[in-house]
């Protein structure tokens, strides 16, 4: 078989409970509708999506509407513009709190935990109260329906009420990753046109106070931002007259409904960094990012209103707002974490879920792969039979992380829901199914009506072959372009093949059912002719028991093009050596094929990655050939550059 297709043929390694069958919000809503299997679903949804996303809103999310579209689905304007919820008029408000406060207005909407121990709980009802008060302090600064502000804090219960109080209030949300320096902050804020910016005096970071205020200082007088609001999180910093302390927002009772907003009204521009220019910021809507993320959270991840979630996440990723709108909708119960996911030991997460019930439980496989090198014991001593979903994103699984996952955490009961999407889809375009059966590293299928298809390069569909991972029709959540750059939205995505959304990842799709994500396009190394997905030769490298983690990349040949080169962290206890070396390279050999034998393995002490543990793969190659590195923003641990350099 041609190295381009050449995934190994993993066994199942977990199976849904028989006795379950049937149980899982998406299994039901296939039994009402008649459909025997997704691909059913997905054929009737591509038939008549007006039908299918009608059926989404009105009966899978029940979203109280203010008054009824006059078209659910308008692509009249052209498929990369294509409208939904026509004409409907609604407040997300009405959705994500209301309800729930007037039917289980004890129920708990929020729980915080602080680095430090703290531990803070918010029901819906005084939920709603706080985000009702929020909502009416902004709009007495002067702010009105459609201006942009940025929220730049950390995980904090004022994070998710400030989410909440502007889209109730028809604000426009900015996030901005709570790691970010004043440049970056400024760049997205000015990017926007923001007239006003919320964030806190600091926050803590493995027991160290972080100053975010003079970023955000700094930021707001290079943007040009009109108001900053302040969050008291570490105490001890003096505001400024311009300063605005965000409890004084919360003084006075609201004198009015929320307003009522059209669907397709600004709810969010949210940035994603790219290897060159500036960020991109991608519009979402009302009716849009809300309830595609709720649909995934029901159809992918079986969440309902008893259910308990929590995501390793930050504000400013788009899992951050993916999980507060989705969660809400639902009426489940949110869990936000502040801090570091190993401190002050390496059990914080898995204590954290013991503590709170978390019945879901969102981690990416770069933290899996960092703390099981921590040891089992950190797992095993903790009680997680609350939970009953696992959930990942972000970037391609290993096989032993994989099994790790699920032997450890899971207790081979849960399902690790893989989910793979991005910023501009609102969520999800391939996810692992809990009522299917799983292979490692795989997803089942791709999510209701995404009309998923993996396309060779004269854009035919293709099976058991790497393409591009593309879709076929528009969606609920997709992106309405790009911030004041609609050319570079048409250009980044539907360029390639007409009236086709062409992702940039590359993925297989194989004839037993099973869709792999192999990396994002541009991470693709050609050697000899032969393209190779980085993951494979990660996954091949991490396979030995003396390494935890493992970048790969290509580096220019004068003969093959490209020579594979991997970065590696060892294990606790084994230390870098020509041997070791010699056994990488063989490993990955044999693997992957003397033609993919790498040219160089270089141990490195750090691999650089965000907050959330998504390794920067770019930085890693652009750092190696001395090439411009782009946005490095999101780089939580710029000491990983010196390694690299170090290493060569």
């Amino acid at each position: 078989m041609d190295h381009e297709t050449d995934i190994p043929d993993l066994p199942v390694a977990w199976r849904p409970d028989p006795a379950k069958a049937g149980t899982t919000r998406f299994e039901k809503f296939l039994d009402r509708h008649g459909f025997p299997d997704l691909d059913a679903l997905q054929a009737e949804a591509a038939r008549d999506p007006g039908w299918f996303w009608q059926t989404v809103v009105e009966e899978e999310l029940a979203v109280p509407l203010r008054r009824q579209p006059t078209s659910w689905v308008d692509g009249s304007q052209g498929v990369p513009w294509t409208r939904f919820l026509v004409g409907a008029r609604l407040n997300l408000e009405d959705a994500l709190l209301d309800r729930h406060a007037a039917a289980r207005p004890g129920a708990t909407a929020l729980i915080w935990e602080g680095e430090d121990g703290e531990v803070r709980s918010f029901s819906y009802a005084a939920a709603k109260e706080t985000v009702d008060r929020l909502r009416h302090g902004l709009m007495k600064l002067g702010l009105r329906a459609g201006d942009r502000v940025g929220v730049y804090l950390p995980m904090l219960p004022e994070t998710v009420f400030s989410v909440l109080a502007l889209a109730s209030a028809g604000l426009v949300f900015v996030p901005i990753f709570s790691g970010y320096g004043a440049k970056a902050v400024a760049t997205r804020l000015a990017d926007a046109g923001a007239r006003a910016l919320i964030t806190a005096d600091g926050f803590l970071r493995r027991a160290r106070r972080v100053d975010m205020l003079a970023e955000a200082r700094q930021a707001a007088i290079d943007a040009g931002t009109e108001h900053v609001i302040v969050v008291t999180r570490v105490g001890g910093s003096r505001l400024s007259p311009r300063e605005i302390p965000f409890g004084t927002l919360l003084e006075a009772a609201p004198d009015g409904a929320s307003p009522t907003l059209d669907a397709e009204d600004p709810l969010m521009v949210i940035y994603t960094s790219g290897t060159t220019g500036r960020p991109k910021g991608a519009l979402h809507v009302q009716a849009g990012f809300p309830l595609k993320a709720a649909q995934d959270l029901a159809h992918a991840f079986d969440l309902g209103q008893e259910d308990t979630l929590f995501w390793f996440t930050d504000m400013g990723w788009m899992m951050g707002p993916w999980e507060v709108y989705g969660s809400f909708l639902h009426g489940s119960t949110l869990v936000i974490y502040e801090g570091s996911p190993d401190h002050p030991a390496p059990d914080r997460l898995w204590a954290l879920v013991e503590r709170h019930g978390v019945t879901h439980l969102g981690v990416s496989p770069t933290a899996i792969r960092s703390l099981m090198g921590q040891g089992d014991h950190f797992v095993t001593s903790h009680d997680l039979s609350s939970l009953r979903i696992l959930g990942s994103t972000g970037e391609p699984w290993n096989v032993a992380p994989w099994l790790w996952f699920s032997r450890l955490v899971g207790g081979g009961r849960c399902p690790i829901v893989n989910y793979s999407g991005g910023t501009e889809t609102s969520g999800g375009i391939l996810a692992a199914y809990p009522h299917l059966p799983q292979k490692p590293c795989a997803f089942t299928g791709p999510l209701p009506g995404m009309q998923a298809a993996v396309l060779d390069t004269d854009g035919r569909p293709v099976t058991d072959a790497v393409g591009e991972l593309s879709l076929l029709s528009p969606w609920l959540g997709m992106t309405r372009g790009f911030w004041n750059d609609r050319g570079r939205y048409l250009e980044s995505y539907w360029s390639t093949v007409p009236d086709v959304w062409v992702h940039g990842d590359f993925a297989l799709h194989t004839a037993d059912g099973f869709w792999y994500i192999l990396g994002r396009s541009d991470d693709t190394i050609k050697v000899a002719g032969k393209r190779l997905g980085p993951a494979e030769a990660e996954s091949a490298a991490v396979s030995h028991a003396a390494v935890s983690e493992a970048v790969a990349i290509g580096r220019p040949h004068p003969v093959k093009g490209e020579a594979l080169v991997l970065f590696v962290v060892t294990r606790p206890g084994h230390e870098p050596s020509d041997d070791l070396r010699r056994e990488i390279v063989d490993r990955v050999a044999a693997q992957l094929g003397k033609a993919l034998r790498p040219e160089a393995v270089y141990f490195v002490t750090e691999l650089p990655h965000t907050r959330n543990g998504k390794i920067l793969r770019r930085l890693v190659r652009t750092r190696h050939l001395g090439l411009p590195p782009g946005d490095i923003g999101a780089l939580e641990n710029p000491s990983a550059l010196t390694a690299i350099d170090e290493a060569r």
